[in-house]
């Protein structure tokens, strides 16, 4: 009996390994690579991670963006850079003390934010890489090149509000593009109360939890990405401006240190949809999407300006990452319980300030009426 050579032999297992490995998600092909050698070594091999990243965010499959990811270090960089979420967990560490209250108060280098730093970055470094998800199926892919409307960046896009509106700046190749259908029956009920709404809401229920977001932001002169979305909603709400609109939140906290004397902010991502049919002689609920945006907002609420944008973005390349997802939320919650508090500091002093113009007016009538008489 022929005996066939230890060669084929050990090429037929590599290649019934890599035929295994080419069938596992990320994180299950990044166990399985720790597990033995010869795991460890066929994981190595980009095509693998290439399936991975086409399975997860469908807009790598371009040519561009594949042209793009290989550039910056290869699939399996950009998966364990985009897969795991930004986690800031200094936000309760947040100095009261430190923060000034009103822009008269800040000093020429807070405003304008590290000059030096700022020289080195460029709007069209910045490549953001989207991808929608409804119950795990992809509904909208966009890539977009650079910042919108920053090319007189020198001018007013440093001191301008820092804002990208996904959908009115990229192309529509697909008139599917962002069309969600759901499986409810109720149609569009209407609205009796918005915390029954989110309590007992069919169609606010299916499409709070069926989406998901993915905003990757790709830095090509320093070769770093990072997702910046939630995945999941933070939060929305139904009726706005109408009982046809929907409108969610994604998000995460941003370090801002050496950027803003709140020392961090908060990257909001809104996405809205509307209704354009509702179930009716066998036409199921159908919404498409409206709006994408990205901006950053400090503690305050205020939108921070493009000069301060980049310098964050940029940073933010660089934070801290989780692939546990409820960290992220506690992050989210905390800088919201400390946006809440700062709100009501602020109102407490508003309060205090307009009791004494009050009183100091009313001592000033009496004292001009006790001369007078």
């Amino acid at each position: 009996m022929a005996v066939a050579p230890a060669e084929s032999i050990a090429s037929l297992i590599n290649d019934l390994f890599y035929d295994i490995l080419r069938r596992l998600d990320g994180p299950t092909l990044a166990c399985a690579a720790c597990t033995c050698t010869s795991f460890c070594s066929i994981s190595k091999e980009e095509i693998l991670w290439e399936n991975v990243c086409s399975s997860m965010w469908p807009s790598t499959n371009r040519e561009d963006v594949k042209i793009l990811i290989s550039f910056i270090g290869g699939f399996r960089k950009f998966y364990a850079d985009c897969f795991p979420l930004i986690v800031i967990k200094e936000v309760g560490e947040y100095q009261w003390n430190g923060y000034h209250e009103y822009p008269d108060d800040w000093t020429e280098a807070e405003y304008y934010g590290d000059m030096n730093e700022l020289e080195s970055i460029s709007p069209s470094d910045f490549v953001s890489i989207v991808d929608i998800k409804f119950k795990e199926k992809p509904i909208c892919s966009k890539v977009l090149w650079g910042i919108p409307n920053a090319n007189g960046y020198n001018g007013w896009f440093y001191n301008c509000p820092f804002r990208i509106d996904l959908l009115s700046c990229a192309d529509r190749d697909d008139n599917n593009d962002g069309v969600v259908t759901l499986s409810v029956s109720d149609g569009l009920p209407p609205i009796t109360s918005m915390e029954r709404e989110k309590k007992d809401g069919k169609l606010w229920r299916e499409l709070r939890d069926g989406l998901l977001l993915s905003w990757i932001i790709v830095n090509k002169k320093i070769k770093r990405s990072a997702n910046l979305a939630s995945w999941s909603p933070l939060d929305g709400q139904r009726h706005w401006p109408t009982d046809k609109d929907f409108v969610f939140r994604f998000g995460s906290v941003l370090s801002a240190k050496e950027v803003l004397p709140s020392q961090v902010v908060q990257c909001i991502f809104i996405m809205k949809f509307r209704v354009v049919h509702t179930e009716q002689e066998g036409v199921q609920t159908t919404l498409r999407s409206t709006e994408l945006s990205m901006q950053l907002e400090d503690m305050e609420g205020a939108h921070v300006n493009g000069r301060k944008s980049l310098l964050i973005l940029k940073k933010a390349l660089s934070c801290r990452r989780s692939t546990n997802y409820s960290e992220v939320l506690e992050s989210c919650l905390a800088y919201s319980k400390m946006q809440n508090k700062l709100k009501e500091e602020k109102i407490r002093n508003e309060s205090r300030i307009d009791t004494i113009c009050i009183l100091s007016s009313i001592f000033a009538v009496m004292t001009f009426w006790y001369y007078v008489l």
